[in-house]
């Protein structure tokens, strides 16, 4: 049994999707492709049977590791975080004090960091300087241009 990963329930909804889109379609269409190549003849020199069937040991071990993952998946229940410490999940407003730039970053589990949506890891540099610090602190993170100042202004979920 490997480690429990914390996922939020939208972000475990979209694991329970895709696995059950690999194994009600992706899994069928592979298992037809495999079937109208061993259709054509000899397959000892049928290169449509080679790849169907190398596809489709690719597509289970995906679906095998996206099983674990799931099996191994808990819920953060956000109800019971504290709101007063940057945690994860977290939604944080924070002022660079090198720029005066106000940003509003969400702390989330790392598989569902997304930095178009301002969603960061709970592991990159800037969540990790952030985590545990409350409303007014400083915190000073190297990042690769330097060191950034951050006021942390606002804590919320």
């Amino acid at each position: 049994m490997g480690k429990f990963t914390y996922y939020t329930a939208e972000g475990l909804q979209k694991l329970k999707d895709e696995l059950n889109h690999l194994i009600t379609v992706e899994r069928p269409s592979i298992s037809q492709q495999i079937a109208e190549a061993r259709d054509k003849g000899d397959l000892s020199e049928n290169a449509e049977y080679d790849a169907a069937r190398h596809a489709q040991a690719l597509l289970e071990l995906k679906i095998s590791k996206l099983e674990q993952v799931v099996s191994e998946a808990r819920i953060i229940d956000e109800s019971k975080i504290d709101t007063s410490k940057v945690l994860l999940l977290s939604k944080v407003k924070v002022k660079n004090l090198n720029n005066d730039k106000i940003f509003t970053y969400s702390i989330v589990p790392e598989s569902e960091a997304d930095i178009k949506q301002w969603k960061i890891s709970v592991n990159s540099p800037i969540a990790k300087g952030l985590l545990g610090k409350e409303i007014g602190q400083i915190a000073e993170i190297a990042v690769p241009a330097g060191k950034i100042k951050l006021e942390i202004l606002e804590i919320s979920r």
